[in-house]
């Protein structure tokens, strides 16, 4: 989750929403993702996508069969049926995403008998943490919107 982390800091800095994901097999990080959708017009560029993307590459293989997806905000929807699809066999995510996470706050996508493949998961892991990186940007980009907006008079 640490490397996650620094993954989403790292998108803080490129200005995108500060989430981060790593893929791990066998103790090996084999795919690395952070937010991105603004830098490259992608709504498909979160950070889940992205590391599952570089993953699938490094193994030339679309199946993450024996992996586990480390990232510091709860899926969405979407991601999580890219999870799906890709086999991911473990996700462990660090703050939850009251409005949008499809790992348990909303929906539970990943272990849905509808689903045609289900993943264990663990939430909260450094959850204080990944929250807190998300509460700092979003309490910058709120200041910086008021400091450039004109004051009535």
């Amino acid at each position: 989750m640490r490397q996650a982390l620094i993954q989403a800091r790292c998108a803080a800095e490129q200005d995108e929403v500060p989430v981060g994901a790593v893929v791990v097999l066998n103790d090996e990080i084999i795919g690395t993702g952070r937010n991105q959708p603004l830098g490259t017009h992608d709504p498909t560029g979160h950070a889940e996508i992205v590391a599952l993307r570089n993953a699938a590459c490094n193994l030339e293989n679309y199946r993450l069969v024996g992996t586990t997806l480390y990232v510091t905000l709860e899926p969405c929807l979407m991601c999580a049926g890219a999870i799906i699809q890709a086999r991911i066999e473990r996700v462990v995510f660090g703050a939850f995403d009251e409005k949008a996470g499809a790992v348990g706050s909303t929906a539970n996508l990943l272990q849905s008998p509808l689903a045609n493949h289900q993943c264990r998961v663990t939430a909260g892991v450094l959850g204080d943490e990944c929250a807190a990186v998300l509460e700092q940007f979003f309490t910058e980009l709120r200041s910086a919107n008021q400091e450039g907006s004109p004051t009535c008079s």
